[in-house]
């Protein structure tokens, strides 16, 4: 809001509008690092939730919290075991490639592998003979 400034009182009204709003600003981020559980929502807000649509802002690097630690964790572990003893060009591609990864990398996806693995190691219970001694004969009119 660019005001034309002409006299003094206007250059004086302009620096209280100014301090105005700096002090409701003051008190807005204040608010937001008031206290340990402030400033932890306040940090959760650069990770989406869900999947945005398209031209929608959705964060720091447009991926979910596991995509970002993914892009982190995959190439440091790859090169600390794999490719441990790897030169410095197959470490550096890698990385690239693992970066490249990441981005396949999703909260659903890791829980899809973790339900697929749950269901594996789940115990089934066996079908007994039993299970259809409950069930009463329907009635057929003739």
């Amino acid at each position: 809001m660019d005001l034309p400034i002409n006299n003094i009182n206007d250059l004086r009204d302009e620096i209280t509008r100014l301090k105005v709003i700096e002090q409701e600003q003051g008190a807005a981020l204040g608010k937001r690092f008031s206290s340990p559980s402030a400033i932890f929502s306040t940090v959760l807000t650069i990770f989406p939730k869900k999947e945005a649509a398209e031209g929608e802002n959705t964060g720091f690097f447009h991926q979910d919290f596991v995509g970002l630690l993914s892009r982190i964790v995959l190439p440091f572990t790859l090169n600390k075991t794999l490719f441990r003893n790897s030169n410095f060009i197959v470490k550096t591609l890698v990385g690239l490639v693992s970066q490249k990864a990441s981005h396949f990398i999703s909260e659903d996806s890791v829980v899809g592998v973790w339900d697929k693995v749950k269901s594996i190691f789940k115990k089934k219970e066996p079908a007994t003979a039993d299970a259809h001694a409950n069930v009463k004969p329907v009635a057929v009119p003739s």
